[in-house]
């Protein structure tokens, strides 16, 4: 057994105990999103280990929301939801559940704790509650209504269903202990009134459970073996316990549904808080909760990110029970790492000037032929058109260039990718003295793929031909925080980078691109990785979205 546990993390330990003890049958896992906004990527993580363990060990991976507050739970969430976790290849099949399916067995099993005697109806009021709770040093007190009869409990408990009193004046708390040192086992709320309009159940119930009641059972009623979690519920486990246990659900607290938990995911330097992505979008500062500076589920697809880079970033964070922080460096370098052989290598100039090259017949178009990807041979190849009349990145030319700088320059000779020699003899600026033209002569000798070795040059660059150009919006992302700064100013406020979105039309993009879809990803040579914005682009504007640059700060292994 020692041999086999090498290498697994721990959670993974304790699941191959249990099966090795004959305690489930199955492995069931579940991920339990309150839909109350949209995922981001540390629910990633939690998505890809709850139904890894499940297929891991070839059992079942359920989804279902814990739907017990209505007051911030939406539709739109829901839907949200489905398609982030379909989206990241977590296949839970036709098991989508709802906590609120179960209210009336939550409802039974609160009447039958009252009828044991370990539920009570309390009228303190809010404040009164966390009075008489007690601090972490000192022992909560009694509520005076802890020691009403059974008998009493359940009118009060029936007419609380009923509707007979005012949303908060009285609540169901479980009967435990109010002098534990678990301030969460000192008698916690299980239900609460709240007139609600739900989105699954409507005006059905006017009282609904809170979490920490609704959530055991629902793993209960589902025959969750393995209730994963993150470390904050770990102070709540004995409760958890406690509700399976008093329903009778499970027998022994190393039985199932078992609590096991795990350390968050903590990135740097971003946003996950739903408050501060709410207020945001409210502020109109980001366009929605999908816009790519943010790194929920939907923002980080639409940006181009993708499923299997997703998986082998939470692979590298691995599993632990530490809590630390993951350099946002990481995840790109898992992005990169994986377009850098599925994407096709294209050529578009984001900043385009002129290049005339005047010793190039006037109308003839010349078509090359060039690999997608010299790294993958099976992504093919391409024509690609060459004119007289081409345009280049504005940074590849330079009037007074300094040291080691090899591109084009007065009388500089430079290799066009995948074309010719030129050289530049000249160029045009206009009145606010910006360069708008460039000048060159070509050496016909020199195409690519000709063995020409006549002389050597320095720079190569990229280029389009002006005949075939596709005109297209690029926008250029940046973390929304300025990381120099850190996250949070001295009053609580976002330090928000300026910068964090630069838009830049006119781009020009070679004709191969006319054909791409919503979400493709490309590189542009030199440029970075792009894709096509799905909410905005369309065929006569299109819009393409930095996913990342070429060059990374992260060095795996380090």
């Amino acid at each position: 057994m020692a041999e086999e546990m090498t290498g697994k993390n721990f959670i993974e330990q304790i699941i191959e105990k249990d099966i090795a003890e004959g305690k489930v049958p199955k492995i069931v896992t579940r991920f339990p999103p309150e839909p109350n906004g949209y995922l981001h990527i540390g629910h990633a993580k939690s998505i890809l280990l709850n139904y890894g363990l499940a297929k891991q060990y070839g059992g079942q991976f359920n989804l279902r929301f814990d739907d017990t507050n209505p007051t911030k739970e939406k539709t739109e969430f829901v839907e949200s939801i489905i398609a982030d976790v379909k989206w990241l290849g977590a296949d839970f099949g036709d098991r989508v559940f709802f906590a609120s399916n179960y209210f009336d067995q939550m409802y039974e099993a609160a009447i039958k704790l009252i009828k044991k005697g370990k539920a009570y109806v309390c009228d303190l009021t809010p404040d009164e509650i966390r009075e008489y709770r007690g601090t972490l040093t000192e022992p909560g007190k009694n509520s005076p209504y802890r020691d009403r009869s059974i008998e009493e409990n359940l009118d009060l408990f029936e007419r609380m269903k009923n509707g007979e009193f005012p949303d908060g004046s009285k609540v169901l708390r479980a009967k435990i202990d109010m002098a534990s040192p678990n301030i969460n086992m000192r008698d916690p709320i299980i239900y609460r009134i709240a007139r609600m309009n739900h989105h699954n159940t409507g005006d059905k119930w006017c009282i609904y459970p809170m979490y920490d009641f609704a959530h055991p059972i629902e793993d209960a009623i589902e025959g969750v073996t393995h209730s994963i979690c993150t470390l904050e519920f770990e102070d709540h486990r004995p409760l958890y316990d406690w509700v399976v246990m008093e329903l009778g659900y499970k027998d022994s607290p190393d039985g199932t549904p078992k609590q096991i938990e795990f350390a968050k995911l903590y990135l740097t330097n971003v946003i996950t808080g739903k408050r501060y992505i709410k207020k945001l979008v409210e502020d109109g500062i980001v366009d929605g909760w999908d816009d790519p500076r943010l790194v929920s589920i939907a923002a980080l697809r639409r940006r181009g990110f993708t499923p299997s880079a997703i998986k082998k970033f939470m692979e590298l964070v691995g599993i632990s029970k530490s809590q630390s922080s993951v350099d946002y460096a990481m995840l790109e370098y898992c992005v990169r790492d994986d377009l850098k052989l599925t994407a096709k290598r294209y050529m578009a100039v984001v900043d385009p000037v002129k290049l005339v090259i005047d010793n190039y017949p006037e109308d003839q178009v010349e078509y090359l032929d060039v690999e997608n990807n010299q790294e993958n041979e099976e992504l093919g190849s391409r024509k690609v058109a060459f004119s007289k009349y081409l345009y280049i990145e504005r940074e590849d030319f330079m009037e007074e260039p300094p040291k080691k700088y090899f591109r084009l320059f007065p009388g500089n000779e430079v290799r066009l990718k995948n074309a010719y020699f030129v050289k530049c003899v000249g160029f045009e600026k206009d009145e606010d003295g910006n360069v708008t033209t460039v000048h060159c002569t070509y050496d016909p000798e020199t195409k690519s793929g000709s063995g020409f070795e006549g002389r050597k040059v320095k720079g190569t660059i990229h280029w389009v031909s002006a005949e075939s150009a596709i005109d297209a919006e690029v926008r250029l992302y940046e973390n929304i925080i300025d990381e120099e700064k850190g996250k949070l100013n001295d009053d609580g406020t976002l330090n928000l980078n300026p910068n964090s979105l630069v838009i830049k039309q006119g781009c020009k993009l070679e004709k191969a691109f006319e054909d791409a879809q919503p979400g493709e990803a490309f590189q542009f040579l030199r440029n970075g990785f792009f894709c096509v914005d799905s909410k905005d682009s369309t065929s006569e504007h299109p819009v393409y979205n930095r996913i990342v640059s070429l060059k990374s700060s992260y060095k795996p292994g380090k």
